[in-house]
């Protein structure tokens, strides 16, 4: 009888979360350097807007197809698989995959580097009021777009980790996007004729260093994969029928976004690097907390699901949602008070203008209202793909999407690029609220022990933030005035003294370390 392959070993999932936090922080520091760079170097004008679509476009496939969909389908069927069968059986299924992903892409990549003009009027329609604009960023879709076949591969091996518990790798290769950047924004863009052309290369070579590095761990779980396209192999036949409707219903969020970049393109020139900017700095806890979290619980619930333990999913799911109120609440208090010092500390230096620090803040309060909502749908998501269901998910993606469409076209004009970040962040909550709400009905989302003290704990914690940043903090025009490291000085002061009183707050209402301890 064939051995059964080894089960990844236990790990708590606190641990496991803090791990990839601590690796998607540092990534995401680095991406904030990445766009303080950016900025200086190329501000918010017509070559900026430009690449934040040749950008924008990949990525969004990616976290669409690799991070999205393709993860969601993947690692609920390689989990079963674990505990199922042999491990040549999951080398054949990884074998599979990578053979029919891979050609996929391949002929999606050079579909879409023949119609780059077209897909460039699709996603920024409003650039052909200006053929400089356009020309420059179909140019530039050409060179970006392979990022997503090589990002997408990337997200497959870092999906085959996450299933082994290897958290660590995956949640660190971002970091080489942003490495990548830096280097070509500070010392090859001086060396071309055409300067912002030189992010697209970046983001290029970015894609082909970030798969090479995750190789050497898949080599040393004995599952690197040697790409055999096999359409017919029994997982590959589900992963696909999981995908399908997945690929709508996963990414509703990131949708709304790019319909966001779409409609800023009809606006004045900088709309669409406003939302960027501030959109980067929303995405900071979401990636290092939100999705971190939502990393590390899918696997343990589509184990969970797969051994028929539905008071443990139930607990997991708890967890999870008390961690991301936990965190998400005090980031979006965060981010709606302190717009203005956040954006003038990080990117108001050499071409990005005080007007266009004011236009970003806009903006970003209006999605740091929807942080928590954002947040919660990247736990909540995986309450329903653990159990290989799809649908759901999709049916509330439909309402919450044609919800921010009607509120886009009603709040654009009174508000600009704020009124599409408030629409996507109106739309969040009815897409978490409902994806709650289905839960429940099923018996999976249900209130644990102890949420009445939580509940005070939470109030009493972020009432006291609320009231030291209302004191402490100066207005914006003292923080233009600062040079540079002054602004860093007093914004470190002000991170390191809301998380000493919130965690000074939490301790004095009872709450302890080993409350938020969960077991795999």
């Amino acid at each position: 009888m064939a051995e059964l392959v080894d089960k990844p070993r236990q790990v708590g999932l606190l641990r496991s979360s803090a791990v990839v936090g601590i690796m998607t922080m540092v990534s995401r520091v680095l991406g904030l350097v990445r766009d303080m760079v950016i900025a200086a170097a190329f501000g918010a004008g017509t070559g900026a807007d430009a690449f934040f679509v040749a950008f924008k476009i990949p990525n969004f496939l990616r976290r669409l197809f690799a991070e999205g969909a393709f993860n969601q389908a993947f690692v609920p069927v390689l989990a079963e698989y674990q505990t199922k069968v042999t491990k040549a059986d999951i080398k054949r299924l990884v074998d599979s995959v990578a053979g029919a992903l891979g050609l996929s892409l391949l002929l999606v990549t050079l579909l879409a580097m023949l119609g780059a003009h077209y897909i460039t009027w699709i996603f920024a329609p409003g650039f052909n009021a200006d053929p400089q604009k356009f020309a420059l960023a179909v140019e530039m879709l050409r060179i970006t777009f392979p990022y997503l076949l090589l990002i997408s591969l990337t997200a497959f091996s870092g999906s085959i980790l996450n299933a082994y518990k290897q958290f660590a790798v995956p949640a660190f290769t971002p970091v080489w996007l942003n490495v990548c950047m830096i280097c070509t924004a500070l010392w090859l863009a001086p060396q071309m004729q055409t300067p912002v052309m030189a992010l697209a290369w970046g983001v290029l070579i970015a894609g082909a260093v970030q798969f090479t590095f995750q190789l050497p761990f898949l080599y040393r779980l004995g599952l690197l994969p040697v790409p055999r396209p096999d359409f017919q192999h029994e997982g590959v036949r589900r992963i696909l029928k999981l995908m399908l409707p997945a690929l709508f219903g996963v990414s509703v969020s990131q949708i709304n976004l790019l319909l966001d970049t779409v409609l800023a393109s009809f606006l004045q020139t900088g709309s669409v690097s406003w939302l960027y900017f501030s959109d980067r700095l929303s995405e900071l806890p979401l990636g290092v907390f939100g999705i971190a979290i939502a990393t590390v619980i899918l696997p343990s619930l589509s184990r969970q699901h797969a051994s028929r333990s539905q008071e443990d999913f139930a607990r997991t799911l708890d967890w999870a949602i008390f961690m991301i109120l936990l965190i998400g609440i005090p980031a979006s208090l965060a981010l709606v008070m302190l717009a203005e010092p956040l954006l003038i500390s990080l990117f108001h230096y050499g071409a990005l203008t005080e007007h266009d620090v004011a236009m970003s803040a806009m903006s970003l309060r209006a999605y740091g209202l929807g942080l928590l909502a954002f947040m919660l749908i990247k736990v909540l998501a995986p309450g329903f793909y653990a159990r290989q269901d799809t649908r759901t998910p999709v049916k509330i993606g439909i309402w919450a999407m044609v919800a921010n469409m009607v509120m886009n076209l009603l709040l654009i004009w009174p508000l600009a690029h704020a009124g599409l970040a408030l629409a996507t962040s109106l739309s969040a909550f009815m897409n978490a609220g409902c994806l709650a709400w289905y839960l429940h009905r099923d018996g999976l989302l249900h209130a644990q022990v102890g949420w009445a003290k939580r509940t005070v704990q939470l109030l009493v914690a972020n009432g006291g933030l609320v009231v030291m940043i209302w004191l402490v903090v100066p207005d914006k025009v003292v923080w233009f005035a600062w040079h540079g490291m002054e602004r860093a000085w007093h914004l470190a002061a002000l991170v390191v003294a809301g998380v000493v009183l919130y965690a000074a707050l939490l301790l004095a209402t009872g709450l302890r370390p080993r409350h938020l301890r969960a077991a795999a």
